[in-house]
């Protein structure tokens, strides 16, 4: 068996005859891409929109010295407090913010008048920003 014959007969058995193969040269036009402009995409968190647990503002307005319990349980569940002492009397009320110091104090949180006896309570994770007038600190003097 010559050179050319075993040659043929390896092609056949492994299916890749010379006939199989079609001389002519084919061209494909390149397609055209058409791209879709860029668009400046903001990734937004799905949860930043909705309020959480951690994001809630508490209002209280107590009338006597053991509500403070509740508004303290607040503060160490991390959330901001408000608290209105427009229904107390002064004494009372000084007992209370000199409690809610001390606890603001061990959550490393912070305690701001924001009003006429109203005082803002928040845990670490709040940041309050802005001042305000100086009527403001003179008023807590007196509270």
């Amino acid at each position: 068996m010559s050179k050319m014959a075993n040659k043929f007969s390896l092609h056949n058995f492994f299916g890749t005859s010379e006939a199989e193969y079609d001389d002519e040269d084919y061209y494909e036009d390149p397609v055209e891409q058409t791209s879709e402009p860029v668009r400046n995409k903001k990734v937004v968190s799905i949860n930043s929109t909705r309020p959480t647990e951690s994001s809630k503002i508490s209002l209280f307005e107590p009338r006597i010295y053991s509500d403070v319990k509740e508004i303290a349980s607040q503060l160490l569940n991390n959330r901001a407090i408000i608290v209105n002492f427009t229904q107390m009397d002064t004494a009372s009320a000084k007992r209370i913010v000199d409690f809610l110091n001390g606890t603001v104090y061990a959550i490393d949180g912070a305690i701001e008048r924001v009003g006429d006896q109203i005082f803002l309570c928040t845990p670490h994770n709040y940041e309050v920003s802005g001042n305000l007038t100086d009527t403001m600190t003179h008023e807590q003097d007196n509270l």
